[in-house]
């Protein structure tokens, strides 16, 4: 008995009616078609209250295009920044985040904005040996720390009434001290290995950048430590006069280099 050979034409058809008919099976529906912009800002709220940030982050996406032009709008991408944040997204946040200032520099959400892009860069991922190491914002790349500053020094400048001001001045004051810490972290790493004339330096740029901070302290103890290993006397002696004048008490010179432990929350 003969049986019928399907021709490759028509195999080549039907396959292509067979895969067309998976790929619809497989779209998926969109829940939040009939929506209201108010009933998907409340499921994307519900989503984040229970740390589904990725959930929430589409939410507020088709909450922008619904709402658009609306200050629910502005709200959603405001909000969807704080998600991406959160769920680990910071470039995409801060993308957000710009987005929104350069679509809308009168928006009375501004200072939150700004707040926000702050702390976003404020609390750049130290690593997950951070612990470990007992690393700190000092011992780490400063361009984060030095966005962060910015957007803060904005914030205070343009909006000092605002209610995010005082929290912001407070992180100020922690990355001033923490970029002198910087300098002076290289520059102990400078006078460990040997290279004085680098630790000197590099502890002369804490010092005139950043004036009244606790790193400065340090910064001039290795100073001393280095001239004195360099032979030039006189400057070690100039130094330790102001470093005597300054602080008088300075544990430095009674017990030389301290353990690092001050944690990466405390202010001065």
């Amino acid at each position: 008995m003969n049986r019928a050979k399907l021709s490759v034409p028509a195999w080549i058809a039907l396959s292509a009616i067979a895969l067309l008919a998976a790929g619809c099976s497989s779209t998926k529906e969109d829940k939040t078609a009939n929506w209201s912009p108010n009933r998907i800002y409340a499921e994307a709220k519900d989503e984040v209250g229970s740390g589904a940030f990725d959930k929430a982050v589409p939410l507020y996406e088709k909450l922008e295009g619904r709402a658009a032009g609306t200050p629910l709008a502005q709200q959603a991408q405001l909000e969807k920044a704080y998600a991406q944040y959160k769920g680990g997204e910071k470039a995409a946040a801060i993308a957000t985040i710009d987005r929104f200032m350069k679509l809308h520099p009168a928006s009375p959400a501004l200072d939150y904005a700004l707040y926000l892009k702050g702390v976003i860069n404020f609390n750049d991922d130290l690593g997950m040996f951070a612990f470990l190491t007992r690393q700190d914002l000092s011992e780490r790349d400063q361009k984060a720390a030095k966005e962060s500053f910015e957007s803060f020094k904005e914030l205070v400048t343009r909006f000092p009434e605002s209610r995010y001001t005082p929290d912001a001045r407070a992180r100020m004051n922690y990355i001033v001290n923490s970029l002198a810490q910087y300098e002076v972290h290289v520059a102990r790493y400078y006078y460990s290995r040997g290279a004085y004339l680098a630790a000197v330096n590099r502890a002369q740029l804490a010092i005139s950048d950043y004036r009244e901070v606790p790193a400065v302290e340090e910064a001039l103890y290795i100073m001393v430590r280095s001239y004195d290993a360099l032979g030039l006397t006189q400057l070690r002696d100039d130094t330790r006069r102001v470093l005597t004048a300054n602080y008088p008490y300075s544990a430095y010179l009674t017990r030389g280099f301290r353990a690092n432990d001050n944690s990466w929350w405390q202010l001065w």
